[in-house]
């Protein structure tokens, strides 16, 4: 099945937080407080997808105040933090959201994304992935993580249904 054809299916992104929402850096302050920095182009592309009725879920191995807040600014549907192997909380997903894999689009950057990845209609990477992730995605962005990778691939997806018009704002 060609792109285009797997883009027409998608219904919820997923994505991990670090190296694909953010660049990748833990950064923290002198109290021990962990800073991220959040692209502010991702977020206007998930307002988008959400207007356009697109389903959207972070997915994490760590757990953090400052992703927790980053959710709730953008009010997405899915939060899953402290999740050791992704693979298995897609199965709940779909149950919840009654999909099933292939209408759902994960981005991930490293080794942690593989199988869940491999399990989804659309595996997309930021640019600076690592190899293995690149070589099983089906779309790889031009854009790093953190850097508007989940806005380019909304904006793909969008464009390849017509639907990257009409934004009402």
């Amino acid at each position: 099945m060609d792109l285009s054809s797997k883009f027409q299916r998608i219904r919820m992104i997923l994505s991990d937080v670090d190296g694909c929402l953010t660049d990748g850096s833990l950064i923290f302050d002198e109290q021990g407080n962990e800073l991220k920095v959040f692209c502010a182009r991702d977020g206007l592309g998930i307002t988008i997808w959400k207007r356009k009725n697109g389903l959207v879920g972070f997915v994490t191995r760590r757990c953090t105040s400052v992703v927790q807040k980053r959710a709730n600014e953008l009010k997405i549907h899915e939060l899953c933090q402290g999740v050791e192997n992704k693979l298995t909380m897609l199965d709940g997903i779909c149950k919840k959201y009654n999909l099933t894999p292939d209408q759902i689009a994960y981005v991930g950057d490293d080794l942690v994304d593989y199988d869940i990845m491999k399990a989804v209609g659309v595996a997309a990477c930021p640019s600076d992935s690592v190899p293995e992730i690149i070589e099983i995605a089906d779309y790889v962005c031009k854009t790093p993580g953190g850097r508007g990778a989940i806005r380019e691939l909304i904006e793909q997806i969008l464009k390849s249904r017509g639907e990257w018009n009409n934004f009402g704002f």
